[in-house]
């Protein structure tokens, strides 16, 4: 369902897939090659809601923000995984977050950087550029590793295959 807030409407690269179980309610951008999933909700309602190029928001996950104090943007080549809520804050390129976790207001979430499952980032902390983080509140575990960058290298780009099989 994509509906209009306020004379907006969410704006979607044609390249871009959107399921039609998902939500998509006002000042919302998708950029190319995105993947917005069963039963996401994007709530630009309070705010914009940004999503760049080659980033796939999975199952079930939640996106919004609070007016006045936050917007959310999510960067290039980024995998959201199920469950996840975002509320406004900044995730940078080539990022990966767990399933089930949260993200909070005015968080940063740096490039390259790996937010484990089911991990609380609390507001206004940084997560810094290639580090895994892990746990409620979060905390660095180390540095992603090869192997890691290699994996949320090959989780966006399965997922622009396979948005690609839905169309």
């Amino acid at each position: 369902m994509i509906e209009p807030f306020a004379g907006k409407l969410p704006r979607i690269h044609p390249s871009a897939f959107v399921h039609a179980a998902a939500v998509l309610i006002g000042d919302i951008e998708i950029g190319a090659e995105s993947s917005i999933w069963p039963n996401v909700t994007l709530r630009g309602d309070d705010g914009p809601i940004l999503i760049g190029s080659q980033t796939s928001i999975q199952d079930n996950s939640s996106i919004h923000c609070t007016e006045g104090l936050s917007y959310t943007r999510v960067g290039d080549r980024v995998t959201v995984g199920h469950m996840v809520v975002l509320h406004g804050c900044t995730i940078q390129d080539d990022a990966l977050i767990g399933m089930g976790s949260v993200v909070l207001d005015n968080a940063v979430v740096e490039s390259g950087a790996l937010v484990a499952a089911g991990t609380l980032v609390p507001p206004r902390k940084v997560v810094k550029a290639g580090t895994v983080v892990a746990g409620n509140p979060m905390r660095v575990l180390r540095e992603c590793t090869e192997k890691d960058r290699e994996m949320i290298a090959f989780s966006w780009r399965a997922y622009v295959k396979r948005a690609g099989e839905y169309r």
